[in-house]
């Protein structure tokens, strides 16, 4: 993840949020590429977040130009969680705690409303989003339980283990009502 949760910029330019769509593939596989940080996946699995996950994925924009990204989507096997797969900030969202403010816009929304649990994976080296995580159950009043998920050795070594954050549980109406 690329992350930056520092307060706002006195001068920051407005930033809209919304669903991304299938036709947004191109510029979300441009903008994990700029991260420099995010593991790049198929401009189709790009595609199919906006054809499949639109409503529980975040694509925020400065002027019309994308700055801020997160894929997730509810596990069928997990029904009252979100799992979230990617958060990315380009410089341009950077120091306005876009982050965050894109996690809020996606549980506040009503296919949400019956979340109780957030989980994500973050790679035992990623330190910026094991604060953004824990930071996050703080704001909610929330578990942060945390367990290995998948090791090195079934990414055959070639990244880091990545542990299991689940966040929970956390009642959304609370969050809404409080404008968190």
């Amino acid at each position: 993840m690329s992350l930056d949760e520092d307060a706002p910029a006195v001068d920051a330019k407005p930033i809209s949020f919304r669903c991304p769509e299938k036709e947004d593939g191109a510029d979300l596989i441009r903008l994990v590429r700029g991260t420099g940080v995010l593991d790049v996946n198929s401009a189709y699995a790009y595609m199919l977040i906006g054809e499949h996950h639109a409503h529980t994925s975040v694509l925020a924009e400065i002027e019309g130009e994308p700055v801020g990204f997160v894929s997730a989507y509810r596990p069928h096997s997990l029904p009252e969680t979100l799992f979230v797969w990617q958060v990315g900030v380009a410089e341009a969202g950077r120091g306005q705690g876009l982050a965050t403010r894109m996690l809020f816009d996606i549980l506040t929304r009503p296919i949400c409303e019956d979340v109780r649990y957030l989980d994500t994976t973050i790679a035992t080296n990623n330190d910026a989003s094991k604060t953004l995580f824990r930071r996050l159950a703080e704001r909610i009043n929330a578990n942060c339980d945390v367990q290995e998920l998948f090791s090195a050795e079934m990414f055959e070594n070639e990244q880091a283990a990545e542990h299991l954050f689940r966040i929970g549980p956390f009642d959304t109406t609370v969050i809404r009502a409080q404008n968190l």
